[in-house]
């Protein structure tokens, strides 16, 4: 196999902080190789390097041979690597086919966009890799996982020599995941080189032809995916071995309905959703992006308008009209978006986890007790294992793992009856998601009911009592612990399978 990238021992700093340290790496052509490593290994340095986001302070990149130097993502761009980074870098009020060809569209006389080609060239695009979305809707009306696929549809547009993978699953269900997959396996036989970055190993195991572990900005080790194994990377990864990283299972909860959702309604979105969940109980809800399960979570919480329906806490209809209406009724809603709508990014830590809660720290005369905040922040860090260096620190400033923990700690932290957490551990290593499993059985032992939406399976598998599955606004099935399995849920997701009687 031809060499097509090679690092030599590059190296790149922060103040205070040096991210990657001496790190040497090499790609073939044709060739998948995964990086894997714990929030803050260097990772996403390092791939910002090889896109050309950022400059190396030392070492060398070589392209086909030839030594490179990028001065912009743009520079690396025409030298025919392409990069999909985790934060999108899609512009909302653009339509699909003006971000896929942005500053590439067509254009006539005067300079002016040739609309209809434009339109037609993004259609033919998006059909040969099987994409169903029409190329004059605007971006911002798309869901998460849609605006994931167009980002790297976005890059493929390039015809790139080598394409930069951060985290391109965050955002998809397992269907979508194993579609991603299909293409990349076609462009890797057409001789494209990808450099795949992931927190989720059975991916590398499905996809790669290598993995690179990185540990503290360094290049511990680089293995064949055939001598690899799961314990193996993770022991590499954080320098010890994680068993059991679910932690281990309770009796199923019994017991009357601690929260009874009944023939919850939203026009377009979802209709006739039911369920209960019980005081400790971890009901899963699982299906396909679109499928309705954030929008009903958003309604039970009060942040968006139902048209019909109710909800019910311990035998007593609620009367919620927002959000602050759930939050003193006990429910909370963790979104799965923790950047744009889950943190304030420039605020410190301590002012973070008290946003819920501010009430409980002032005074009589509207005055907030900096004293007591600190001590409350201070206990959560402790108890939310919040690797910072002070409460002070800017949340955005954190590893996505202790961004993370930070937001859930921020609504445990304010004594709910029922949680919600939507997609809990995206985007966080595997250290990260032990901790924040921890947390989530911890609560539901003390009898806090939880509603855990995952587009992981085994994550729903591996935690869950339940799974409630979602199938176009409607829940198709229902699937007791001792019948969990992948293709179960599957095929009611995908709706293959018919929708089964619910059991009460």
């Amino acid at each position: 196999m031809n060499e097509l990238l090679l690092l030599e021992n590059i190296r790149k700093s922060f103040p205070g902080v040096l991210a990657v340290d001496a790190v040497s790496l090499s790609i073939g052509e044709g060739e998948i190789v995964a990086l894997v490593g714990e929030n803050g290994a260097g990772k996403s340095t390092l791939s910002q390097i090889v896109g050309g986001a950022l400059r190396p302070d030392s070492g060398r990149i070589l392209l086909g041979g030839r030594e490179v130097s990028f001065g912009s993502s743009l520079d690396a761009l025409r030298a025919g690597i392409a990069m999909v980074f985790q934060e999108l870098s899609l512009v909302g009020s653009l339509s699909v086919a003006e971000n896929i060809f942005v500053n590439r569209q067509p254009v006539g006389a005067l300079n002016r966009i040739r609309w209809g080609e434009l339109h037609r060239r993004a259609a033919a695009f998006l059909e040969r890799f099987n994409v169903t979305l029409d190329p004059r809707v605007l971006v911002k009306r798309l869901s998460k996982g849609q605006q994931q696929i167009l980002e790297i549809v976005k890059a493929l547009s390039t015809d790139p020599h080598l394409l930069v993978l951060d985290e391109p699953t965050s955002s998809l269900t397992e269907t979508e995941t194993a579609y991603l997959f299909d293409n990349i396996r076609r462009l890797r036989a057409r001789g494209m080189s990808v450099l795949y970055i992931t927190h989720k190993l059975s991916e590398v195991f499905k996809l790669a032809n290598r993995v690179a572990v990185m540990r503290d900005g360094r290049c511990i080790g680089t293995l064949s995916t055939a001598e690899a194994s799961e314990p193996l990377l993770i022991s590499m990864m954080v320098g010890r071995e994680i068993s059991d990283v679910y932690g281990p299972r309770g009796l199923e909860p019994s017991g009357p309905a601690h929260l009874e959702v009944r023939d919850l309604t939203r026009a377009g979105a979802f209709s006739r959703v039911s369920f209960a969940v019980r005081r400790g109980e971890i009901l899963g809800l699982s299906g396909l992006v679109g499928s309705g399960r954030t929008e009903v979570a958003r309604a039970i919480a009060g942040i968006d308008p139902k048209d019909s329906g109710e909800v019910v806490l311990d035998g007593a209809p609620l009367r919620i009209f927002g959000p602050r209406d759930a939050i003193r009724s006990g429910l909370v809603y963790v979104t799965e978006d923790r950047k744009d709508l889950g943190l304030f990014l420039g605020m410190a830590l301590r002012d973070n986890v008290i946003a819920p809660s501010l009430r409980e720290f002032t005074s009589r005369l509207g005055f907030l007790q900096g004293g007591r905040i600190t001590d409350f922040a201070s206990r959560a860090v402790r108890a939310f294992s919040i690797a910072t260096p002070s409460v002070q620190k800017k949340v955005g400033l954190l590893s996505g793992g202790n961004q993370q923990k930070s937001l859930i700690a921020t609504w445990m932290s304010t004594g709910p009856k029922v949680v919600m957490f939507d997609e809990p551990t995206r985007g966080v290593d595997v250290g990260a998601r032990q901790d924040i499993y921890r947390k989530i059985r911890e609560f539901s032992l003390k009898g806090v009911a939880i509603l855990m939406i995952s587009s992981e399976l085994p994550e729903l598998i591996g935690m869950c009592d339940r799974i409630l599955v979602m199938h176009r606004g409607a829940i198709r099935g229902e699937v007791q612990r001792a019948e969990f399995s992948e293709e179960l849920i599957l095929s009611y997701a995908t709706g293959v399978r018919p929708p089964m009687e619910r059991r009460s």
